[in-house]
């Protein structure tokens, strides 16, 4: 493919990727809906403006998919997925088996053999994760009851699909031999995989070692490695080694015929404890995004139309009985497992349609002779056709059925401990913001805590805090960490200029969020309150103050008159910090002038103090006798 030919094509795929998009989640189609109308209408039947080069694209955007388990992995913590192993297995085995089962009588009954029923009943069973869990995130309905049975039974459909790929040979008369007359277990690219040509025992072998070196790798290998490229603080290093860990995986993965998705899960679930799950996922959900946007005009775009017109009936009856005997056993078994109503049809308009994994499958049993073309391709026609009407099905549930059962939505106990938010975040977590987190923490409060420093990272985990790698200037870490629905962002980085693009992010992108900022001069304080940060913590300030104050004490001034001095001193530099930023944009020698006078009204007020013969004691202590003499509310920093 030339460069003009590669770049006219991105050209029609991005293009219709953004007219279709805003039009769709205008209309309230959602976007996976326009991604599929919009590879309709770019296909080979409707404009023409892409043919036979969709299947490539197909298998580049498959890798979307791949992308999207990697993060579904980082969110699942070992021990959540642990306590999910019976709507795993139990649910989801269930409606594999019976859907599996239901499809092989019904091709046996249509004259099939029981191989070719097999495969097809294999085939047809499974459903959609990248259309279910994109559509499901999309109406905010992934912690529902319905959304997380959904998502157990798509995570068992994409581990049941090893097994069927290694049943599929043993169902041809000639296993091994394709209708190309190819032999062998082959990658997607047609060369030969490290399995081809070994005894079971050393598929065994070979499978359970990579599937070990995916857990110890990501265990034991991975954290250092990220903790040398976080060294360098160059983003892009760190957004190619996440690209490069979910590529490697997945050819590893296809080499010892294993499913590349199945394999990043893995890996996600691996890492999902790790301090740098929150960079790893905002680095990466860019690619998967688009890639996934790619699949699904890819999937519209190979819709055979020209087979729908010359066989409708076929077509038509194949796709509406895929979806009426995949809802009826998903909506028999979520009364059978105690679902609501409303949250049984979701389920089972959610997951009636044909997967992704089923080009796969069809494809492979083409190539090992267990089905022939003449059913090949009607089949690819349906399962296409059938993702089409998914986001429909559910936009139907949505408009007509949901209104007329009414509707529990109820949040899963196990959803909760999904995500990791809390009611503060602190962005860095030096000796500024780890006295803050700590003292927090104490208290009862959670904290999110976020920091670039890979090293310091790894030195406060060994000490059982719990901080993430990752970048806080980044709105969509900020918000992968909880931004939204946090209450307070802390913020405590190193240096004044990222401390003020914190605070630029996080007033821009989550307004309805408290900003707590450290500062390290005046003019620094100024620029933060200008940011919108509505509290600013000028750095040393209250360790200078404890030095000036002991000072005095060892000059034989009472306890008391240095405390007083103290208080009096960080209200007036509070108070004037406020004031000066009025005076900024007057100009130099107004401001300074400003400043000079309120210096000088500071001196007064602290000489007056000394020479109050009236002060008693005991007032000197009292906070509130300061409160009476500025006629405010408490100093700053005062707890009272």
């Amino acid at each position: 493919m030339s460069l003009e030919s590669f770049l006219a094509d991105a050209f029609v795929y991005l293009a219709a990727a953004v007219v279709s998009v805003p039009v769709a989640k205008r209309l309230g189609l959602g976007s996976v809906l326009g991604y599929l109308l919009a590879g309709v209408a770019i296909g080979p039947f409707v404009l023409g403006l892409v043919g036979a080069e969709g299947q490539d694209v197909m298998h580049f955007a498959e890798f979307g998919v791949v992308m999207m388990l990697f993060l579904i992995g980082l969110e699942l913590q070992p021990a959540l997925l642990w306590r999910l192993r019976a709507p795993i297995l139990g649910l989801g085995g269930l409606q594999v088996t019976l859907s599996t089962l239901a499809f092989t009588g019904i091709g046996m009954g249509l004259g099939f053999s029981w191989q070719e029923a097999l495969a097809i009943g294999m085939t047809l069973a499974l459903s959609s994760t990248a259309i279910v869990l994109q559509t499901l995130a999309e109406k905010g309905l992934m912690k529902t009851e319905a959304g997380q049975r959904s998502f157990s039974v798509l995570l068992f459909q994409d581990i049941a699909v090893i097994p069927m790929l290694a049943v599929l040979p043993l169902l041809a008369g000639h296993a091994g031999v394709g209708e190309a007359g190819g032999h062998g277990i082959e990658s997607g690219h047609g060369t030969t995989t490290w399995i081809a040509g070994l005894p079971p025992w050393g598929v065994a072998l070979a499978v359970l070692g990579a599937v070990t070196a995916i857990v110890l790798g990501g265990r034991y290998l991975l954290r250092p490695v990220f903790r040398v490229l976080g060294r360098t603080r160059m983003r892009e290093v760190f957004t190619a080694a996440g690209l490069l860990l979910v590529i490697g995986i997945a050819l590893l993965m296809m080499q010892v015929g294993l499913s590349p998705a199945l394999g990043t899960f893995l890996a996600g679930v691996v890492l999902a404890n790790s301090e740098y799950r929150h960079e790893l996922e905002s680095d990466i959900e860019p690619f998967k995004g688009l890639l996934l946007g790619l699949f699904f005009i890819a999937v519209g775009a190979s819709i055979d139309f020209g087979l729908i017109a010359s066989e409708p009936q076929l077509i038509v009856g194949l796709t509406v009985g895929l979806l009426v005997v995949k809802f009826a056993i998903l909506f028999l078994l979520s009364r059978m497992f105690r679902m609501g109503t409303d949250q049984g049809f979701l389920f089972a308009f959610g997951l009636a349609e044909a997967g992704e994994f089923a080009f796969v499958l069809l494809s492979f049993a083409l190539q090992e002779g267990v089905l022939n073309r003449g059913t090949v391709d009607p089949l690819v026609a349906s399962v296409a056709l059938s993702m089409t009407l998914a986001p429909l099905l559910l936009l139907f549930n949505d408009r007509i059925v949901r209104p007329l059962v009414g509707t529990r939505v109820e949040e899963t106990g196990e959803a909760d401990e999904i995500h990791d938010e809390n009611p503060v975040l602190i962005a860095g977590f030096g000796s500024f913001g780890s006295t803050v987190g700590r003292l927090l923490n104490a208290r009862g409060v959670g904290t999110t805590v976020l920091d670039v420093d890979s090293d310091r990272v790894e030195l406060l985990r060994n000490l059982g805090l719990k901080v993430y790698y990752g970048d806080a200037t980044r709105h969509d870490l900020l918000e992968t960490a909880g931004a939204a629905n946090a209450r307070l962002l802390v913020v405590a980085v190193d240096s004044p200029e990222r401390t003020l693009r914190v605070v630029e992010t996080a007033r821009k992108n989550f307004p309805g969020l408290t900003i707590l900022a450290r500062a390290f001069d005046w003019d620094d304080a100024h620029d933060l309150m200008e940011a919108g940060a509505e509290h600013v913590y000028r750095d040393t300030l209250d360790t200078a103050l404890r030095t000036g104050t002991d000072a005095l004490q060892l000059l034989e001034y009472r306890s008391y008159e240095a405390f007083r001095a103290s208080r009096t001193f960080l209200h007036h530099e509070e108070e004037s910090l406020r004031m000066l930023a009025e005076h900024r944009k007057e100009g130099r020698s107004v401001f300074l002038s400003a400043a000079r006078q309120r210096i000088r009204d500071l001196e007064d007020i602290l000489r007056a103090d000394l020479e109050h013969e009236e002060l008693e004691r005991d007032a000197g202590w009292d906070p509130d006798s300061l409160r009476e003499e500025y006629g405010e509310g408490p100093p700053p920093g005062d707890p009272s």
